[in-house]
């Protein structure tokens, strides 16, 4: 009995509660595991969900040694963008520089914590990316479809739309109607045929 309420009490110390971003470790030490993931360009493992952070050993027969950390949410556990995901988000705010949207998907499931990306200048399109105007480009209320790149500063992850099969997949005209796209850059309203510029992505042929 005694021992069993050391197992918990240990249980208890090891779990420590963690939020996007936050470090858990570097890769020389420990391996990411569940909702954390290593950042390529320091080294570094992050949580990428908010809940309680624990440290696994290494079984004894591996021949990788290092303690996996992994991040078990605080809620229902539902998919949780890692860089290298596509997404599905709906664009909230458009800024000179950037736009900012709410994740509805990871790939193929809906997600049930807020997720924020945010769609910087840079990674609209792979060319001519500074004349990428971001109104031309998006508008709130589009249906994105994205490829996570990274968790950014603000507790929100960059989303790239730099390939041609990513940027608007769905978007509503000012007269209200889903629109069609005619181009690269452009969607048509059925109903006015009036044209709008987005940064449409390519449909699957």
């Amino acid at each position: 009995m005694v021992a069993a309420m050391e197992e918990d009490e240990k249980k208890q110390q090891a779990e420590v509660m963690v939020t996007p971003g936050e470090v858990l470790g570097r890769v020389s030490d420990v391996k990411p595991g569940r909702g954390a993931y290593a950042a390529v360009h320091n080294d570094t493992v992050y949580a990428s969900l908010t809940g309680f952070c624990r440290t696994m050993p290494p079984s004894p027969d591996s021949s990788d040694q290092r303690p996996t950390v992994e991040v078990t949410g605080h809620k229902a556990h539902g998919p949780v963008p890692q860089p290298g995901s596509l997404v599905i988000a709906r664009i909230t705010k458009v800024m000179a520089k950037t736009a900012s949207a709410d994740i509805m998907c990871v790939g193929p499931k809906s997600v049930r914590e807020k997720f924020t990306g945010i769609i910087r200048q840079q990674d609209v399109r792979a060319t001519e990316i500074d004349k990428v105007d971001m109104h031309l480009s998006f508008r709130p209320g589009d249906i994105v479809k994205a490829l996570v790149l990274s968790l950014g500063d603000s507790r929100a992850y960059f989303l790239s739309t730099a390939k041609n099969e990513l940027g608007v997949v769905s978007a509503e005209s000012i007269a209200g109607a889903t629109m069609v796209p005619v181009s690269w850059t452009e969607m048509q309203c059925p109903l006015t045929g009036q044209i709008e510029n987005r940064k449409v992505a390519k449909v699957a042929s």
